[in-house]
């Protein structure tokens, strides 16, 4: 199988792609949810986890205690209310009340990574003015690092270099994705934001100079862009290249029990550990409470050295953060060092994809070669990345933090943790 997308790009008559060029993102995903009968199981499966309570992913069910604490990690706070409220002076009166919600809203859990426009709420960036739009990007700058505006902008773009790819602009472009406000910007009150679509969906909660993002899920089909304005792009080198690396670095013993299956739709695995919408991963859209058993070797186990190229790797993904949350957040990381796993599936040789997954208390991390959905491999290919980063054991969307700050500032519980 081809690790090169120009050999994977379908001719216009192919099945994955004929008609899309006729359709914009309404009619596509109408038309698929009409005659795609997977495609409305999927939908039907995922809508229904939304009904049960938010608990968080575990690694057994029971939600580990005390793993959060309100603290001042030096976000930057004033920064980020000061473009939140600069989206809403922009925005109009209609506009504001599609773009707000509760701080305690459900549709914080409604993010979804596909192109399939299901889930309307929000105000979707290429139906707005470039003032509008703007505004809402300078959310995104104040409250990512550089890299991670970066990498944000980059998933856009490629998704729009995709749309060009297979003509399907109306469907894929770099302004795809829905933007939503909930809470009230507050330098002492908690409030977030979300932006979702096709292969970049981002949830920041925020609470005095504390911050939390996550679920994030960043991925790419292709993963870089080779012509235009945008050529020389490309996403997920650190990620790819540190994973392998440390995989191949592990002594003969331990790269044994850390790849826990050879194949990546391997016949040895259980029910359910594949799934033909996620593939490998287990943090992805609508899990909000999966359980996610540990798999793979504790990092117990790794010399010291290796236990250092993990927190390297694992800080390749939390450098999306500005620098005070990620060093508040590697900090968590490094305090359960000793009990987090990494996991492998597949091989490791130049061209072979791979799956792995960063796990412990207080981080989830999963790096995922996926097949085509509008390129032509059915295999799994290097040129089509998934990544998601979750905070298990109850604080994804910041509801641990939320709970706390509800508790030890108001004394009373936290309005939901639905």
């Amino acid at each position: 199988m081809s690790n090169n997308f120009r050999d994977l790009i379908p001719p216009p008559d192919h099945p994955r792609i004929a008609g899309i060029a006729e359709r914009d993102a309404y009619g596509h995903a109408d038309h698929a949810l009409a005659t795609r009968p997977r495609v409305q199981g999927l939908l039907a499966e995922r809508r229904a986890r939304l009904e049960q309570p938010f608990r968080g992913i575990t690694t057994n069910g029971d939600v580990v205690p005390d793993l959060y604490t309100l603290a001042d990690e030096a976000a930057p706070t004033g920064a980020m209310v000061e473009a939140a409220h600069a989206v809403l002076n922009v925005a109009t009166e209609d506009e504001r009340a599609q773009l707000r919600f509760a701080v305690d809203a459900p549709q914080w859990r409604m993010w979804s990574n596909p192109e399939l426009y299901f889930d309307r709420f929000g105000l979707r960036l290429d139906e707005l003015g470039s003032t509008l739009r703007e505004a809402i990007l300078a959310v995104l700058r104040t409250s990512l690092s550089a890299k991670g505006f970066a990498k944000a902008r980059g998933a856009m773009r490629t998704n729009g270099f995709l749309g060009e790819l297979v003509n399907a602009p109306r469907v894929m472009n770099e302004y795809s994705y829905n933007f939503s406000l909930f809470g009230e910007p507050s330098l002492t009150e908690p409030w977030g934001w979300n932006l979702f679509g096709h292969h970049l969906c981002l949830n920041c909660f925020v609470l005095n100079n504390q911050m939390v993002l996550s679920p994030v899920f960043v991925g790419a089909e292709p993963n870089c862009i080779d012509c235009g304005p945008h050529a020389g792009l490309a996403l997920f080198q650190d990620e790819e290249r540190l994973g392998l690396e440390l995989m191949r670095a592990l002594p003969v013993d331990l790269q044994r029990r850390v790849r826990v299956y050879q194949l990546l739709h391997d016949p040895a695995m259980p029910e359910g550990r594949w799934h033909p919408a996620d593939q490998r991963h287990l943090g992805g859209a609508y899990r909000d409470n999966w359980i996610v058993p540990h798999e793979g070797v504790a990092a117990r186990e790794f010399p010291a050295a290796l236990r250092e190229r993990l927190l390297e790797l694992t800080a390749a993904y939390f450098n999306i953060l500005p620098v005070g949350p990620f060093e508040a957040r590697m900090r968590q990381v490094e305090q359960h060092i000793d009990a987090t796993y990494f996991g492998w599936i597949g091989g490791s040789g130049d061209e072979d994809p791979f799956y792995y997954r960063i796990q412990s208390p207080v981080a989830m991390i999963e790096f995922d070669h996926h097949s085509g959905v509008f390129l032509t491999n059915t295999e799994p290919a290097k040129c089509h990345i998934h990544t998601v980063i979750r905070t298990p054991n109850g604080n994804d969307y910041g509801k641990d933090l939320l709970r706390l700050h509800y508790a030890q500032v108001h004394g009373v519980p936290a309005p939901g943790r639905g």
